[in-house]
């Protein structure tokens, strides 16, 4: 008997919809499981002491414990070396600063999945304070076709001279499918056959250790993502990553700090040991996250709900959206979400103009963590066809109470009919 008080039918929905997750559930464990060998691998691989957890200040020169953590983070994502820093203070963040420190004037830049997520716009495109448009870097994009996947039809033509093939693996708010590592080998060989010096960069948000196997591993040159995403593992506080080809990770670093001095400066002060620890658990937490938008695929359809990716499908991050169909639902759906989490439950959620995006955004996200979408949380943009994007989930019976208290609200405002 649940704690909350649950409509006894919808209770019989949520546990039916449990129950058609099982296949799915066994491949996401057996995934999990192999993670977490390869994390474990790459701790002992390298050689991670207690030293290493200890933090820097000032200049942060001969900081052994972040640069051991570069080694680690390579190893687990298949690169030559990484850059990772608390100072990243987001994914966007990350992603900028790869894009500045690869481009130079007269570049092109080519997305390979159509228009990036809302928050590089401005960075792209922005015609105020420093974009790379302002730079002289030129951009293009194939865009992707009806059924949201890959035109790789265009990719001969386009890509021979590109600077950077740019990939971003996630859905971002669309609906469109998200990028498999598969599909990201084939765009890697489809450009490289053209273009052999282009630059392959993956925007890995939500992505990692969704899969066995990770961009690195088929060829992508550069991969990028947020710490409060899947490798924080629920624990880091901030940060951000970019790893790959050694030179490339080193002009990345050269913009973060300064040319010259690169990867050799920037302190650690405490944030060591929790950036450790975040990977080590990333491949548990990721576990939780995916078979939490698991259930939930499976349960909204069960409520008469579009869910993408449905339920049996083969994922590749962490993410399902749902179409909901009206505003009333999104705005009913969120404060569900913020009534089942461990902080702040009693906030009400309201859409508002949120940096970078062109929309009002409406997110439910009561976290231990401000921000953290590896923690439960859902978000939308106020528009049409009124979809919602829910990620996260840092155990899943939480994260499973959390997909039902957002229905039980919507049930509560009238918005969803039971049998």
């Amino acid at each position: 008997m649940s704690c909350f008080s649950i409509d006894k039918k919808l209770e019989s929905i949520a546990a039916a919809a449990e129950e058609r997750c099982a296949e799915s559930f066994a491949r996401i464990e057996h995934t999990a499981r192999c993670n977490g060998e390869k994390v474990l691998k790459a701790f002992t691989d390298c050689r991670v002491g207690e030293m290493h957890l200890k933090g820097t200040t000032g200049y942060g020169y001969g900081d052994a414990g972040r640069d051991k953590l570069d080694e680690v983070f390579a190893q687990v994502l298949g690169a030559e070396d990484a850059l990772v820093r608390h100072t990243f203070v987001n994914g966007t963040h990350a992603l900028s600063t790869a894009l500045f420190g690869v481009l130079r004037p007269g570049d092109l830049m080519l997305s390979l999945t159509g228009r990036p997520y809302d928050t590089l716009n401005e960075v792209i495109f922005g015609e105020h304070g420093g974009s790379l448009a302002e730079f002289g870097v030129k951009y293009d994009q194939i865009d992707l076709l009806p059924d949201g996947r890959v035109n790789f039809g265009k990719i001969n033509d386009l890509a021979r001279s590109c600077k950077v093939a740019y990939i971003q693996r996630s859905r971002g708010y669309s609906l469109r499918p998200s990028i498999t590592v598969s599909e990201i080998s084939e765009m890697v060989d489809a450009v490289k056959l053209v273009n052999p010096n282009a630059i392959i960069m993956v925007d890995n948000c939500y992505g990692e250790l969704v899969e066995r196997v990770e961009p690195c591993d088929v060829g992508a040159d550069l991969v990028i993502g947020s710490l409060i995403k899947n490798l924080g593992g629920g624990i880091a506080e901030t940060g951000g990553y970019i790893a790959g080809r050694r030179d490339l990770v080193e002009l990345c670093a050269y913009r973060l700090t300064t040319v010259g001095t690169g990867k050799e400066v920037g302190c650690s002060l405490g944030m060591n040991r929790s950036l450790f620890l975040g990977l080590f658990y990333a491949p548990e937490t990721v576990k939780n996250a995916v078979k939490t938008a698991t259930f939930a695929s499976s349960f909204f359809d069960m409520l008469g709900f579009t869910a993408y990716p449905n339920h049996n499908e083969y994922r590749t991050d962490i993410i399902t959206a749902i179409k909901l169909g009206s505003p009333e639902a999104l705005t009913a759906f969120c404060e569900g979400i913020q009534s089942g989490s461990p902080v702040d439950s009693f906030v009400a959620p309201e859409a508002w103009d949120m940096p970078g995006y062109e929309d009002q955004v409406i997110m439910a996200a009561g976290a231990f963590t401000m921000g953290a979408s590896i923690e439960l949380s859902a978000d939308a943009p106020l528009r049409d066809p009124y979809a919602v994007w829910l990620q996260g989930g840092l155990t899943y019976d939480t994260g499973r109470m959390g997909i039902i208290l957002a229905a039980q609200r919507m049930l509560e405002k009238g918005l969803i009919k039971l049998p």
